[in-house]
């Protein structure tokens, strides 16, 4: 049986995932791609970041974005959320701080649901410090909605 999901059923599978698909329109198309992201709840946005390229001149030129996650158990137990909201590519100080929140939110989040430690994640740190940033930008969540199909 398929139903809705209410908004706050919305954000703990927003905030209890890291791995989401982002879609964007580039050129009067559709583009939809794998991402990390951390849902920060206190300011009510996603966090991603990214190298230069095609997604972030896509996403500078029509800032509308959309950003899903399913969380499956089965082919009969399964949740889906989609978020509508608007990009914003972060500088300076503010890059550093969002890039800080990032980094501490996944390697939480994966240390509960995989029970492991990461050393990857010390590079995004490291690199909050340095001048190597890599370009940090934030979906401003605008509407969330969702369904979930348990049998």
């Amino acid at each position: 049986m398929y139903t809705n999901l209410d908004e706050k059923a919305c954000l703990k599978v927003l905030k209890n995932d890291y791995l989401g698909h982002l879609s964007y329109i580039y050129q009067n198309r559709p583009f939809v791609v794998p991402i990390t992201y951390f849902y920060d709840a206190e300011t009510n946005v996603i966090i991603c970041y990214s190298a230069e390229g095609h997604k972030m001149n896509a996403m500078r030129k029509n800032n509308e974005v959309a950003f899903n996650i399913v969380d499956v158990d089965g082919l009969t137990n399964w949740k889906s959320v989609m978020v509508h909201g608007k990009f914003e590519q972060l500088f300076g100080s503010d890059a550093k701080s969002y890039l800080h929140v990032f980094s501490l939110g996944i390697k939480t989040l994966i240390a509960e649901k995989e029970l492991k430690e990461l050393s990857f994640i010390s590079e995004f740190s490291s690199k909050a410090i340095n001048e190597n940033i890599p370009m940090i930008f934030i979906i401003k969540v605008e509407e969330i909605t969702g369904k979930t199909r348990k049998e």
